[in-house]
Parts: C-alpha cells; structure tokens; sequence
C-alpha cells in the first residue's frame, strides 16, 4: 500500500514539474494585435514636451520600441543601460528607439541622460495604450512604490517595426528579469530593413 501510494505521489510531481516547465517556458503569450506581420496598431501618447504623439506618425521609418514599466524597476534600468551601448547603430541605421513608460516620465528619462543617450521617450500616463495593447500588468509595481508609481504598469515588451509600420519582431518577457538582448534587437532591426 505504501509503495502505490509512493508511486502516485511520485506521478503527480512529475507531472506538476512537466506542466510547470512548459508554462514557464510558454510565458505569457503575444497579444494578437502585436504578433510578427501585423501592422502597429493606431495609439496616442504623450512625448517628452508634453505635445500628443501618435503611432502612424512612424510610417516611413523603422523603430525599435520598448515598453518599459519605469526606472523603480531594477531589469528596465540594466535594459536601458544594455541598449545605450547599441543606441548609435541603432540610429546609424535610419531607426528611431522608442520608450514607452507609465508615470512618472521625467525619472525614467533621468535613466536615459545618465547613460548620455537620446532615447525617445512616450509617455502612457493613464495606461490606455497599455490596455489598448493587451499589455496591462496588474498590481505590477511594487509596494513600496505604489504611493508614487500607481498599482499597475506595463508588461515589458520589445518591438521591431519596419518602415511600412509592419511589426517584425516581438518579444514579451517571460518573467520581469527576461529581456531580449540588444544584439537581437539590432539584428532583428537589420533583417526588418533588409539589411
């Protein structure tokens, strides 16, 4: 009776791990308007000056977009910092580096000037392209940063978006220390032109 009752309980932790490793593995799955070959969906933000931006306004030249949930975070600080030694091939190609970041924008922007890099900055303050993306992380910001931070926030993503507008890489983080490493992004950013 022992031994059945050992090897059920064997059985299902094995069968607990497989299950767990294929979710861990799976992630949280790409939101169908962001899937490699769909066009950037239309959204508005708000850039560094506070003027409206919207997304069609890229048409005519390739971007690698980011979006970041703030400089609280420790994986979107090191992902910035990472990207800065990329920033001017990315640029010498004819692209633009798009950050979109929930409030606050002006400490994740200091992010930015410490690493001496002009990254573009978009702001999604009230999270509605967040939501309208299917990328809305809730209750993603920690405790201890709620009071100035709000309670939900971005999931991290990385997009290439070729000149047409067509997306040509995404990748959402499986886990919020996961991010897709600069040579990607560049090398994805070369395919997206034909380069």
């Amino acid at each position: 009776m022992n031994y059945t009752a050992l090897l059920i309980t064997a059985a299902v932790i094995v069968v607990a791990i497989i299950v767990f490793r294929r979710f861990k593995k799976a992630g949280r799955p790409v939101p169908a308007v962001l899937r490699r070959g769909c066009p950037l969906p239309d959204f508005g933000a708000t850039d560094e000056s506070g003027d409206p931006v919207r997304s069609t306004e890229l048409h005519g030249t390739a971007v690698v977009m980011l979006f970041v949930r703030g400089n609280w975070c420790p994986f979107c600080s090191s992902q910035v910092e990472n990207l800065s030694a990329h920033y001017k091939d990315i640029i010498d190609l004819g692209a633009r580096l798009i950050l979109i970041t929930p409030k606050p924008l002006e400490t994740t922007r200091r992010v930015a000037e410490f690493f001496e890099v002009e990254f573009e900055f978009w702001l999604d303050d009230d999270l509605a392209v967040t939501k309208q993306l299917g990328l809305l992380m809730e209750s993603g910001v920690p405790d201890d940063n709620r009071k100035e931070y709000g309670e939900d926030t971005i999931w991290p993503t990385a997009l290439v978006i070729d000149p047409s507008g067509i997306i040509r890489y995404t990748e959402l983080s499986k886990f919020i220390a996961d991010r897709p490493k600069p040579q990607t992004l560049l090398q994805e950013l070369r395919v997206a032109l034909g380069k």
